[in-house]
């Protein structure tokens, strides 16, 4: 299980003049926090990009923390 959520990159396929990337991103931290609650608040950074992976239009890297259960 996820305790927290470290970072989230968020790759976003645009047309040169989009320039909204970063409310893609906060849309995606939205999710992160309605999953993780407050423990999905984290840092986040915003990428346009030409193309993703198999034509897709989002990608979202996250790092997550899991505490150490093994004591």
């Amino acid at each position: 299980m996820v305790d927290a959520l470290v970072k989230l990159t968020v790759f976003v396929a645009s047309d040169p003049s989009f320039t909204d990337q970063a409310a893609v991103a906060d849309a995606a931290s939205d999710l992160m926090v309605l999953a993780f609650g407050d423990s999905g608040r984290r840092t986040r950074s915003s990428v346009g990009v030409a193309v993703l992976p198999f034509d897709g239009p989002v990608e979202i890297k996250a790092v997550g923390e899991i505490a150490d259960t093994s004591s």
